[in-house]
């Protein structure tokens, strides 16, 4: 694939090069997200019902927008700006997290709040509405079930570290992933049930991919997993690029689509081999593909949402100025998603072309830190700066499409998966990017709470 530098200080702006002369590695934790400031900027993944879209933007609010005129219904003021926790609706009430530390139930009808809760840190993924529970992460290492009537804290359970990660329910078991690296099954009493190690930070901002009884999601550490849910034990797993997985694959027929944060648009067997590839140039970071009518939907980080065929081919494509990072919602024959550049977007499904656009109530984009600025680049021993830029080696491509039908791709991670029991956990070492870490193991920590309500929720 080609490199473009102008995400790095490194000195080549605005030279393509070819990756493999280069070692890229992971310098510190992925932290990008916390750093995102105030604006009108658009993340959050719409929700639809009856002919209302609802979102929360950077600019602090919730919004509820009429899908047949473009028209604001009403928005609510949270105090905290909403960077990729889409709402969840049931039963009348949209329930949604912000940096403000709280997570919001808001009556759909008229953007009242009935309640909030509030933890002890930013929330910024989906959360989910289970058995008159709201389970949600948050940065503080845990996961909460509460009331979905009172928001009375239930129970909460701990992880090692940071959390964005959308709880997603399967067969009475909740799954989720920790900044600690590890994906976690948890029962509906906040009990840890097993945990599979990956090697770096798990981020879904919105609900896994679980077929069949596996589950399917990225990680930090380049790879997308596919682990099975009754045994936390390993099916397959698939190399993507060197800068991270974030993303929430899809399914269609026998087919996985996902989208990396080097770029490349997958489509990938049940088997865990590359079908083909399609390259957009730009980090891929949204909240799942949607696949309508045999066409393949999604965003990226170049300003553009994307239409493929099912064999990877580019459609059409639609411009926005900024990066598309919420997913597409198709209803009623039109496609509505959110973009950086401060407005939530109506695009006819088959022409591509705009409806209407909505803005929010700014129109300065909210600061973002580069994309990979966790990640640093270094040229490989022996490769000369003149060989980088050479024209006749390199050739600069927008985006491409790269048919791997006819071959099989070997996992380059040889190792099984490294989960064990919890009692048997202690001080291990790992390795990481060619990096070795001491990694402190810690242990889970459950705790149902008969808290007063004062201490665990806030009620307005």
């Amino acid at each position: 694939m080609d490199f473009g530098f102008e995400s790095f200080d490194t000195g080549f702006a605005g030279f393509d090069v070819d990756v493999e002369d280069f070692h890229i590695s992971k310098k510190k934790k992925y932290d990008r997200i916390w750093k995102v400031g105030v604006g009108g900027s658009v993340c959050s993944k719409p929700v639809i019902d009856g002919n209302i879209a609802y979102f929360g933007s950077l600019d602090q609010n919730v919004y509820a927008v009429d899908l047949r005129t473009g028209k604001e219904v009403w928005r609510l003021k949270t105090n905290g700006l909403i960077l990729d926790s889409s709402p969840s609706l049931h039963d009348g009430v949209l329930f949604i997290g912000t940096f403000g530390h709280d997570v919001h139930a808001i009556n759909a009808s008229d953007g009242t709040e009935l309640w909030k809760f509030r933890t002890g840190a930013e929330i910024n993924s989906r959360p989910l509405v289970f058995n008159d529970m709201v389970f949600f992460t948050s940065k503080n290492g845990y996961m909460y079930a509460v009331s979905e009537s009172s928001g009375k804290e239930i129970w909460r359970f701990k992880t090692g570290a940071e959390m964005v990660s959308a709880p997603t329910q399967y067969d009475g078991k909740i799954i989720i992933g920790s900044y600690d690296g590890y994906l976690y099954c948890v029962s509906l009493d906040g009990k840890e049930i097993w945990r599979f190690k990956t090697g770096a930070e798990i981020e879904n901002d919105d609900h896994f991919l679980i077929h069949d009884g596996v589950v399917y999601f990225g990680s930090f550490d380049n790879y997308l997993y596919a682990v099975d849910v009754r045994t936390g034990k390993e099916v397959w797993r698939f190399r993507t690029g060197k800068y991270g997985n974030c993303g929430v694959p899809r399914m269609h027929g026998n087919v996985i689509y996902y989208g990396s944060r080097d770029g490349i648009f997958y489509a990938i067997s049940m088997d865990g081999k590359e079908l083909w590839r399609f390259n957009t140039g730009k980090e891929i970071i949204d909240k799942g593909p949607l696949v309508y009518k045999n066409k393949i939907y999604f965003g990226a980080g170049d300003n553009n949402v994307y239409c493929l065929s099912l064999d990877g081919m580019e459609l059409w494509r639609f411009k926005t100025n900024g990066g598309v990072y919420t997913s597409v919602v198709e209803h009623g024959g039109t496609l509505y998603f959110g973009s950086w550049d401060c407005h939530l977007y109506a695009v006819d499904v088959i022409t591509g072309k705009e409806v209407w656009c909505f803005a929010t109530s700014s129109l300065t984009p909210a600061p973002l830190p580069p994309a990979y600025e966790c990640f640093e680049v270094e040229i490989k021993k022996g490769m000369h700066v003149d060989d980088a830029i050479s024209e006749d080696k390199y050739a600069s491509k927008k985006h491409d499409h790269v048919s791997l039908s006819n071959y099989q791709i070997t996992s380059e991670y040889s190792t099984k998966s490294e989960y064990k029991q919890k009692s048997d956990y202690d001080v291990n070492l790992i390795m990481f990017e060619e990096t070795l870490e001491c990694e402190k193991i810690w242990t889970s920590d459950s705790r149902a709470l008969n808290l007063p309500v004062s201490t665990s929720m806030s009620k307005k």
